[in-house]
């Protein structure tokens, strides 16, 4: 799911966003998802209204979210509580690393409902947070927070109270049904 601009990429300042267009990371994005077993689906908007609906349309149909949220990142309370409504494992993406930019850009709202968040990987950050996401919805026990920063390597956990509501969800949403049970569905992410 993408916000506003992305749909500008390989034209929208390529020093921090990179030269490959919209269409060419959707194509990435797909390859590298069916290498690991992900279906995907694509989103984009620049209308703050029309990512809500899309986040709200998934519930029933998608077993989490990928959301790159633009600059309704840092602005979208609405963002935020469509991903709690719909309490659907999510992953933060951002192309660039935004915890070096400008100030304003520190502050993540929709991130305070993802368990996961990849920042500064370029368009391959979008594969690395649906593998991240597949396996902590496959995994046993409780969703975990995952951030992946800088060394792709390097996995820290992160304990957000903000993100509790999720995990209860999530947990409340497949109770009864056995870990390995979850195995056999098709992985479908938005």
């Amino acid at each position: 799911l993408n916000g506003p601009n992305l749909n500008m990429l390989g034209v929208r300042e390529p020093g921090i966003y990179g030269t490959v267009d919209y269409e060419g990371m959707v194509n990435f994005v797909k390859e590298g998802c069916a290498a690991i077993g992900v279906e995907t689906e694509f989103y984009q908007s620049n209308h703050e209204g029309s990512l809500v609906d899309a986040i709200q349309s998934a519930l029933g149909l998608y077993d989490g979210i990928v959301i790159n949220p633009g600059a309704y990142t840092h602005t979208s309370i609405a963002i935020l509580d469509a991903l709690k409504a719909v309490a659907l494992p999510a992953a933060e993406v951002h192309i660039s690393d935004v915890t070096k930019r400008e100030p304003f850009r520190q502050i993540s709202y929709a991130g305070m409902a993802c368990q996961v968040h990849v920042i500064g990987q370029g368009i391959a950050g979008y594969v690395q947070a649906a593998a991240q996401l597949k396996a902590q919805i496959e995994q046993d026990g409780e969703p975990e927070n995952y951030l992946c920063h800088g060394d792709l390597n390097q996995h820290h956990i992160l304990l957000a109270e903000e993100n509790e509501m999720a995990v209860i969800e999530f947990n409340r949403m497949h109770r009864g049904v056995q870990v390995e049970d979850l195995y056999h569905f098709t992985r479908k992410i938005l």
